[in-house]
């Protein structure tokens, strides 16, 4: 099978011939071309070559043009911080809750950005065709206020004021579902919902439940492909059916989780995407990869529905070449299916 082949096999419930492996590396391009992170992000050109040479030394089995977080409020007027050796960060929040009141979401064609990233998949698809998953990017609407008014003012306005609430809601769906189906068009296979605020870890399933799954499913049905949610290292074991509610095919999950209970919960009616945990990969040696790859077939990967990758979405720069090539090479070795060596695999810790 070819890696768009075995994905789609995997997020369908059924076993392809070796579970997928969804590296994403993001920042790793920079350094292969010998470029500052922002030189890197500066054009198209530098992110498809950067995201083919990955894909050559890597063999993940999906093309990941994700530039940062902060390309999206770039659209709406904020600047973007840069650091030599970490993503990009947001600038400072640019909305207040009075704001909202005359707030309009920026148009994707008119954010230079925006455009750079569209350019990106475009070549990545005219280079790969259907062969290599690509994975478009978009911030939930219910987690991009935090970068565009702060975490303060963003929980205030969720919990005290929910017409001006509602209002910033609608707002940015239009600007996300626009967002996503540019990406579609432009060439992405399927778009990664981020939404970590939907997290147990920041607000409660109640108040998920009344205000960002709606959001969700409202934005996920105008989006017009394939998506999956991803809560950035959240905890998602209390709403992991209320995220396949909204409509979404695969959930990342967090490292700070049981993988095996998730994946028996899930029971056929969301994939999941995880769950290595990329902060404590930067100090692993490929023994510990490989005992950590094997962790997540073993509780997870019988009858498919699961994609082998980090908890957050993103891994960190300082992980070492070593460990990433060794994690390729655990699944190469353990995920072929059928897992027959899971039954007698005893991890050291009492299941």
């Amino acid at each position: 099978m070819n890696p768009m082949q075995r994905t789609l096999t995997a997020l369908g419930h059924r076993e392809p011939d070796q579970a997928p492996l969804f590296l994403l590396t993001t920042l790793h391009g920079a350094g292969g071309l010998g470029m500052s992170i922002q030189d890197y992000f500066s054009s198209a050109a530098n992110v498809v070559e950067g995201q083919l040479r990955l894909l050559e030394k890597y063999r993940s089995d999906c093309l990941y043009p994700f530039f940062y977080a902060g390309l999206e409020t770039e659209a709406w007027g904020c600047e973007t911080v840069f650091r030599a050796d970490g993503p990009a960060n947001a600038g400072a929040p640019f909305l207040t809750a009075a704001g909202i009141d005359t707030l309009k979401a920026p148009e994707v064609k008119a954010a230079p950005g925006l455009q750079r990233a569209l350019q990106a998949i475009a070549g990545l698809k005219a280079r790969v065709g259907d062969t290599v998953p690509i994975i478009g990017v978009v911030m939930s609407p219910f987690s991009l206020p935090v970068m565009q008014m702060g975490f303060g003012r963003y929980l205030e306005l969720l919990h005290e004021d929910a017409g001006r609430c509602e209002r910033l809601m609608r707002i940015n769906e239009a600007f996300a579902v626009e967002w996503a189906n540019a990406q579609l068009a432009a060439g992405a296979t399927a778009i990664c919902y981020f939404d970590p605020v939907a997290s147990g870890t920041v607000v409660p399933r109640d108040c998920y439940l009344r205000t960002g799954q709606p959001v969700a499913r409202r934005t996920l049905a105008r989006i017009q492909g394939p998506t999956a949610t991803h809560l950035a290292s959240g905890r998602g074991m209390d709403i992991l059916l209320d995220l396949a509610d909204t409509g979404t095919a695969a959930v990342g999950v967090s490292s700070l989780e049981d993988i095996g209970r998730l994946k028996r919960l899930a029971a056929g009616r969301v994939a999941l995407i995880g769950n290595l945990n990329g902060v404590e990969m930067r100090r692993w040696t490929p023994a510990q990869a490989e005992r950590e790859v094997k962790r997540i077939l073993a509780r997870a990967g019988r009858g498919g529905g699961l994609v082998v990758s980090d908890n957050h979405g993103e891994i960190p720069l300082q992980v070492p070449v070593e460990v990433l090539l060794a994690i390729r090479e655990a699944v190469d070795r353990w995920g072929r299916y059928p897992l027959d060596w899971v039954d007698g695999w005893d991890s050291g810790e009492g299941d």
